[in-house]
């Protein structure tokens, strides 16, 4: 059975203050499918997330979304204000009412469930990633935008992570569009790569992009080191606090 498609963006531009911040970015994510969007600083990553989600309307081109689609997204680290008396629970609920258990369920999932009921200045980077997470998951998504999703988190949790998503793909069927600068991980976690620079340089499969010469022109990447980022494998993984947890299996997945 061929996969859904969910989202079709279709030679999409936009321009700011008379300069140009994307032109022609096409890209589409269907169901079960984790679609990367990588490139440098100021490349145009995070506004192509804001017109996916419907905040910002490009000067032209297309977006098409599947009818009914919902969508969880989970925005680059927040910080919340010390002052704020807030734990976990109502947090994740700002957006939407949820019971307790479902809550529960969502932070259980992402292996975030001893922090329920604890104030959300006092946990981890690691710990508020997968909160966001949950958030985004309680929406019952299709479609799972997730910008910098390790942004802030230790090199042990930021293989946990991309894990994790990869199991929540296989678990419930989502498409995921995911923004990252981590090309060691990317490479290994990811269906298609769209690398973009205001424009798409080159997209395909990561076997593909990473002997593409824009993609290693971009990068400042030879093909030796492409390789190296995209065979990459982390043979244990570390739980919430960091400690070593035996596997059998390599990470990501």
């Amino acid at each position: 059975m061929a996969a859904e498609l969910l989202l079709n963006v279709e030679q999409v531009g936009l321009a700011l203050q008379g300069h140009s911040i994307l032109r022609d970015v096409s890209l589409q994510v269907r169901t079960g499918e984790i679609v990367a969007l990588i490139g440098p600083n100021g490349a145009g990553k995070s506004t192509l997330v804001r017109i996916v989600l419907g905040l910002i309307r490009p000067d032209q081109g297309r977006i098409w979304r599947a009818p009914g689609l919902r969508v969880g997204y989970m925005p680059q680290r927040l910080t919340v204000d010390n002052t704020l008396p807030l734990n976990v629970q109502r947090f994740v609920t700002l957006g939407g009412p949820a019971a307790r258990a479902r809550v529960q369920a969502a932070l259980a999932e992402v292996g975030a469930a001893s922090v329920l009921d604890s104030p959300v200045q006092a946990i981890s980077g690691g710990e508020m990633q997968r909160v966001l997470l949950a958030r985004a998951l309680l929406r019952e998504p299709d479609l799972l935008v997730l910008d910098e999703p390790i942004q802030g988190v230790d090199l042990n949790g930021q293989y946990e992570l991309y894990d994790l998503i990869g199991g929540l793909r296989r678990r419930r069927g989502c498409g995921i569009l995911m923004v990252s600068h981590e090309l060691h991980l990317v490479m290994a976690a990811t269906d298609h790569v769209v690398c973009l620079n205001h424009h798409v340089c080159c997209s395909g499969h990561p076997d593909h992009v990473t002997r593409d010469p824009a993609y290693l022109a971009l990068f400042g990447l030879d093909g030796a080191q492409a390789l190296a980022i995209y065979h990459h494998h982390h043979n244990h993984r570390h739980d919430l606090h960091g400690s070593v947890v035996a596997t059998e299996t390599d990470i990501p997945a």
